[in-house]
């Protein structure tokens, strides 16, 4: 059996202030920074055999800029693209790249931003590769504590369904839906180095709002670890969290210390932050020193492209949905008839009928496999739901299956066959058809039985 090494490297991306910040359907221009935006890379060498593991502090990375990203690393450092996951921790807070804009904002700085963050990549990419040591590694699962994760959609008293309903909505009735409370950890130990932990939950990074610049929860945790295991470096991959969100709509006792409920009727504040990010620090503790220490015999990866039919709009909602958006682009949202979530929702359907109405008729929606020993991440380029996560996870044949939203790519929303019926936010604005998820799971399942073959 080869020798594993194993690399780590964190390098600042902290945008210019006044860039656009992604994350919402309302315009926001950054402030000031809460904390500082980052690139971390994890590498994996086994003999002749590199993967770089990359989680970049950003809501999401579109088709044409993980592109050029992904292949200025390989002419700089020699690892192939097809050995580069490129990762979004989907901060609600950080700043837009340009293949994710959807309006015509101040587009030159984001472009140059956009540049700036590749090079960062590439830099710490390299940093990685010179951080390389030898290592063991072990895995262990978690549980997240209560009052840090709850389904986000909701049936109403009314028959309708809700994403994000208005807090304590007495026309609330049942959430749809049920929480993945696993937080999966790795650990390398690593010779005369650090340690190095990635924590794989899902739920969304959409803690603190507002119009300073913030990696969100995510930094909380890895600050909180960093403190409390001796200097031992942390990393993130988001899980399946298209429906998970951090909002108790129900809040009693201590649960608004902290914290104020946000336009779109979520508790978002960054105090609201640190609460998650220590929670789940506190998760990865008690485990932590607990991990079972496996053989990495093999590291190996697979992508593979699923085809899915494309959401279409019907021809009479296309009026409709441009008016909409129009409106919106003018900063005229006072005159589309919705407000807080409802809005949102009907402008993220009507961006995407605009997008979508000469077509195409299908996409590729790629998925991205690690083999590590026998533990298995399984990437998807979107935004999964909770039991999509849940039905990879059974795949057989692993110690461990960590799925990955927001690898390498960024599609939108990934709903359950249910949500198109039931209605609400993900499902309205996503780009695919209704059976989404039974062509990933499919898929996700016959990468990873390719993947251990």
């Amino acid at each position: 059996m080869g020798k594993f090494n194993v690399g780590f490297s964190t390098v600042n991306a902290n945008p210019p202030l006044g860039i656009e910040m992604a994350g919402y359907y309302k315009r926001r221009n950054a402030k000031n920074f809460l904390d500082d935006i980052e690139v971390k890379t994890l590498l994996l060498k086994l003999d002749s055999k590199e993967k770089a593991l990359i989680s970049v502090d950003t809501c999401m990375i579109g088709e044409s800029t993980y592109l050029k990203y992904v292949n200025a690393i390989e002419k700089e450092t020699g690892i192939i693209k097809e050995n580069i996951f490129l990762s979004a921790t989907h901060t609600h807070t950080g700043p837009y790249i340009v293949s994710t804009m959807d309006f015509a904002g101040d587009i030159e700085m984001v472009k140059k931003y956009e540049d700036f963050l590749g090079e960062r990549i590439v830099d710490s990419v390299k940093l990685a590769l010179l951080d390389a040591k030898p290592a063991k590694m072990g895995y262990i699962i978690g549980n997240a504590p209560e009052r840090v994760a709850y389904i986000r959609r909701y049936k109403m008293k009314d028959g309708t369904t809700m994403t994000c309903p208005p807090v304590g909505d007495t026309n609330i009735d049942h959430p749809l839906g049920t929480l993945d409370q696993r937080v999966n950890v790795l650990r390398f130990d690593r010779e005369n180095a650090e340690s190095i932990v990635l924590v794989n939950y899902g739920i969304h990074v959409d803690t603190v709002g507002g119009d300073l610049l913030s990696a969100d929860w995510p930094s909380w945790m890895s600050r909180t670890l960093n403190k409390a295991l001796d200097g031992t470096k942390s990393i993130f991959f988001g899980g399946a969290q298209g429906d998970v969100g951090s909002t108790n709509v129900f809040p009693k006792d201590g649960d608004m210390n902290d914290t104020e409920i946000s336009f779109d009727n979520e508790m978002k504040s960054p105090g609201m932050a640190r609460f998650v990010g220590r929670a789940l620090a506190g998760t990865v503790l008690q485990v932590y020193d607990k991990v079972k220490y496996v053989d990495v015999d093999d590291i190996n990866s697979l992508i593979k492209n699923v085809k899915v039919p494309s959401n279409m709009p019907n021809k009479e909602d296309i009026p409709l949905a441009k008016k909409y958006k129009e409106l919106h682009e003018e900063g005229l949202d006072c005159e589309i008839p919705y407000e807080a979530m409802e809005l949102t929702t009907v402008l993220a359907e009507a961006f995407r009928m605009c997008r979508l109405e000469n077509g195409p008729e299908s996409y590729d929606i790629r998925l991205t496999g690690v083999k590590i020993g026998p533990v298995a991440m399984i990437g998807l380029s979107g935004e999964p739901f909770t039991e999509i996560g849940k039905s990879i996870k059974e795949t057989e044949g692993w110690e461990l299956i960590m799925p990955c939203a927001l690898r390498n790519g960024s599609m939108g929303y990934f709903p359950t066959k249910s949500a198109y019926d039931e209605g609400g936010y993900e499902a309205r604005s996503s780009l695919f058809k209704m059976g989404v998820d039974e062509k990933l799971i499919f898929g996700a399942k016959e990468l990873l039985n390719e993947l251990n073959k």
